[in-house]
């Protein structure tokens, strides 16, 4: 991935606010629901929120300055005190050597340019039994043990990438296409009810070297902003704009689910702020069961200035004065 501050086109000294204004911009331009007929809007749209992810968060962004992490929030390894790390998987990196071991002779006598110690007592005097007991070989010849930049254990060989989709994808489920580092495309199914922050996991699908397994490549899944539903755990929220004389003498109205629209009876006298419950409406939570969608009515008066209304209200004013704020002193 690219330097988060090139994603969101800032500089390093930005501040908090200002690489929140860039992300908030992008993310709008880039939104898949607004670019339904760029296919690499999704694309640049995860890219945008993976680098938020770093630069967005304060400690990760501190992390990232002082080069203990990478552009997709992995650890840097910083090598050993006196020496730096070397490019995964290449032996031999900056500060830090390759040591080759030989045995060989009567006694297996071993040593750095000279006689010494048996091989088996230096490398227990290192790592323990188990490290010489690795190196051991057949008789006579020259055995090696080899050291290089990447570390004592098995190389990291695990991918990471990042994937967005829609409410409506996390939701039902989908199947998406993902691009690997390497060009490579893979199909992914998402599974239903799939939540922001999530991993999916496909064996072997990551990096590989020879003598070692493949590792595994690891999807971290961003549920993109809706524009109207918000999530809550496994339920929704919408706020749903009324007409002020749907609000006085009530009526239906047409609410958007994910699963299609719905009917909603709006009862007399109703304030903004009501809210409804629509069970089962929300987004799946196991077991077949979903959660709900609360819908919040929002009284939306007409544009401009309505002269036949405004009379009204004066009338009505004048007749029926009250006061909503009695109770706050």
């Amino acid at each position: 991935m690219r330097d988060p501050y090139e994603v969101l086109g800032v500089q390093r000294s930005a501040s908090a606010a200002a690489i929140k204004s860039a992300y908030r911009k992008l993310a709008k331009k880039h939104h898949p629901d607004a670019n339904k007929n760029d296919p690499k809007a999704a694309e640049r749209f995860a890219e945008v929120n993976s680098a938020n992810e770093i630069i967005g968060d304060e400690a990760k962004r501190k992390q990232f300055d002082r080069g203990e992490i990478d552009a997709e929030g992995k650890p840097r390894f910083q090598g050993f005190p006196g020496g730096g790390a070397g490019p995964r998987g290449a032996p031999g990196g900056p500060g830090f050597e390759n040591f080759t071991f030989r045995t060989g002779g009567r006694g297996g006598q071993a040593g750095f340019g000279g006689g010494g110690a048996g091989f088996e007592d230096i490398l227990n005097s290192m790592f323990g039994g188990a490290a010489a007991g690795a190196a051991r070989g057949g008789r006579g010849g020259a055995q090696t043990f080899e050291f290089d930049g990447g570390g004592f254990g098995a190389p990291d060989l695990d991918l990471n990438v990042a994937m967005t989709v829609t409410l409506e994808e996390a939701a039902k489920g989908a199947e998406k296409r993902v691009r690997l580092p390497s060009g490579k495309e893979l199909n992914v199914k998402i599974p239903a009810g799939v939540t922001t922050g999530q991993q999916i996991r496909l064996k072997g699908q990551g990096e590989s070297v020879p003598g070692h397994r493949p590792g595994d490549l690891m999807i971290t899944v961003t549920v993109a902003p809706h524009a109207f539903f918000k999530v809550d755990g496994n339920d929704l929220r919408l706020e749903l704009p009324i007409t002020l004389y749907e609000a006085v003498l009530g009526g239906k109205v047409r609410v958007p689910t994910l699963g299609g629209a719905v009917e909603l009876s709006i009862p007399k006298n109703t304030s903004s702020g009501r809210t409804f419950r629509l069970k089962g409406k929300g987004l799946p939570k196991g077991a077949g069961a979903s959660g709900d969608l609360f819908v919040t009515t929002r009284i939306m008066l007409p544009d401009g200035h309505d002269a036949e209304l405004e009379a009204l209200m004066h009338k009505w004013r004048d007749g029926h004065p009250y006061n909503p704020r009695s109770d706050l002193g």
